[in-house]
Formats: C-alpha cells, sequence, structure tokens
C-alpha cells in the first residue's frame, strides 16, 4: 500500500505554519515584517529545510540577511514547537514565482487589451 502523504510533507507543512506564527508574533527584527512564507521542502533525513519566501518589497538583501540572522531562534523556537527528534536547519530562498506569475497575468492583460482595439 502505497503512502498518500508522506511524514516528510507533512513535517514540512507544520513547519511552514509554525514559522509563519513565529516570524509574525516573536521576531523582533522590521526587516522580516513583509514576508510571506510559499513552501518548505524537507528533506528525507529531516536534517535541512528549504524555505521558500517572498515580499511584497521584492527580493531585498535586508530581508535575506534578516531571516538569516533568525535562522538560529527560529530553529530553537521550532524545537520547542513540534518536538522532532531532528530539528532540521533552515535554509531561505527567495521565491520568485509570484512576480513572474504577475508579470505573466500583466503580459495576458496587454494581449487582450490589444486584440480589443484592433
Amino acid at each position: 500500500m502505497a503512502k498518500d502523504y508522506a511524514r516528510t510533507d507533512r513535517i514540512a507543512e507544520q513547519i511552514q505554519r509554525e514559522l509563519a506564527q513565529l516570524i509574525r508574533l516573536e521576531v523582533k527584527d522590521p526587516r522580516v515584517k513583509k514576508v510571506t512564507l510559499t513552501g518548505v521542502e524537507v528533506t528525507n533525513d529531516h536534517a535541512h529545510a528549504k524555505v521558500f519566501y517572498t515580499s511584497l518589497d521584492g527580493d531585498s538583501p535586508e530581508l535575506f540577511q534578516g531571516l538569516e540572522r533568525a535562522a538560529g531562534f527560529l530553529r530553537s523556537q521550532l524545537a520547542h514547537a513540534m518536538k522532532l527528534r531532528i530539528t532540521p536547519q533552515l535554509h531561505f530562498l527567495y521565491d520568485a514565482s509570484v512576480e513572474h506569475g504577475a508579470h505573466l497575468s500583466q503580459l495576458i492583460d496587454q494581449a487582450v487589451a490589444s486584440d480589443k482595439k484592433d
């Protein structure tokens, strides 16, 4: 019988929920207040987690530095909240898919508007 929903996926979703709440309520760094977590990928051995984020301000070095600086605190809080044997190291990666989608939507809107003119 195949597993429909792997444990790693459940852990990734729980990490995303916990981190979103921690960033919103616990992190005092003003650089990371406008961040949205778009996904988390956890390795099979649960040692590392890629945390994908986006921001209304776009990709800025200050935001990344703020997240990297808070990574140790966030990991320790995850360890208390999730009771895992191994708490993964957090690696933050900017997710440009939201910006890419908005750009494609804008191009489609422009094409439709030019078709209506003709």
